[in-house]
Formats: C-alpha cells, sequence, structure tokens
C-alpha cells in the first residue's frame, strides 16, 4: 500500500489512485444490489413471522379485552340507565299520587271550614236576630214611655201657655183632648 505520495509526506491517508475516492452509495452499487434484496427480503419475513406470531395476537387480545370492556361499560350503563329511568317514572308517579292526595285533603279541608264557617254564621245570624228583636223590644217599650211622656209633656206645655197667654188656667179635661186630638191627627 504504498504509493510515492503517501510515504513521501509521511501519512497514511487514502486517496483516489488508490481506488477509493470513487466509491458510491453501498445500497445504490450494482455489485451489492442483489445481495441486499436477499437481506431485505429475508429480514422482511422474520420480521413478518415476528408481527404475525408474537405482536399481533398480543395487540388482537389487546383490542378484543378493550372491546369486551367497551360492551361491558356500555351495558353497565343501558342497565343504570334504564333503572334511573324507572326510579324516575316512580319518582314521578309518586308525586302525583301525593299531588291527588294534597288536593283531595285540602278539598277535604276547605269543605269542612266552609261547613263549620257556615254553621258558624247561622249562629252568628240567629244570636243577631235575637239581639235585634230585643233591641226591637227596648226601642217599642222605650217609644211607648216616650209617648206616654210626650203626651204628659204636650198637656203640661199646652197648660202652661193658655194660663200665660189667657190668664186662667184651663181645665185638664179640655187640655188631654186637644192633646190627644192632636196627636192623632
Amino acid at each position: 500500500m504504498a504509493t510515492g505520495q503517501g510515504t513521501a509526506k509521511g501519512t497514511t491517508a487514502h486517496t483516489e489512485a488508490d481506488g477509493h475516492g470513487k466509491a458510491g452509495f453501498p445500497p445504490f452499487q450494482k455489485e451489492t444490489f442483489a445481495s441486499q434484496l436477499v437481506s431485505f427480503a429475508i429480514a422482511f419475513a422474520l420480521l413478518y413471522f415476528i408481527v404475525s406470531k408474537f405482536a399481533l395476537p398480543r395487540v388482537g387480545g389487546i383490542i378484543a379485552n378493550r372491546e369486551g370492556v367497551i360492551e361491558n361499560d356500555l351495558a353497565e350503563a343501558q342497565k343504570l340507565k334504564d333503572e334511573s329511568d324507572q326510579a324516575l317514572k316512580a319518582y314521578e308517579t309518586e308525586l302525583a299520587d301525593a299531588r291527588a292526595r294534597a288536593q283531595a285533603i285540602g278539598s277535604e279541608t276547605r269543605d269542612k271550614l266552609n261547613a263549620q264557617a257556615e254553621s258558624d254564621r247561622k249562629a252568628l245570624e240567629a244570636a243577631l236576630a235575637a239581639k235585634l228583636a230585643d233591641a226591637e223590644k227596648t226601642i217599642a217599650s222605650t217609644r211607648a214611655t216616650a209617648m206616654g211622656n210626650v203626651r204628659s209633656i204636650a198637656s203640661d206645655a199646652a197648660t202652661a201657655i193658655v194660663q200665660r197667654l189667657t190668664g186662667v188656667a184651663p181645665d185638664s179635661k179640655t187640655v188631654d183632648s186637644a192633646v190627644d186630638a192632636s196627636l192623632k191627627g
């Protein structure tokens, strides 16, 4: 490997003269293309075998497991949704029943209170009617007493007026008949 240029400089560097300078990229060289193609086919077949026998079954098992978990979760969610729908229907039914009972109780209470108010009103009207009748009797007796007093007051006033005007006291029978005549007419 000794060349004149390499020994003169004292280096061991390879030059184009040694045949190393024009070497191309190895995958594109014609001489190594067939062996690379065979190596590629063997590597592909080996990779395909490993992936198909080990990796794909594991991935398939994981996917199948995930699908099973998802299906179970969906089934559980549907079951819980159905249960919640049933609970909601039961709640709505109970709520409607409670409202109906509340309305019935309210109606019954209102009817009882109306009946009690009506009986209290009638009792109060009867008591007021009795008081009114008593008051009318009292008024009638007071009026009769007052009218009796009016007659005596009118007789006394007429007697006093006639005596003052004439200077003579009139007869009580004459004054009473004159007062009676004016009170009637």
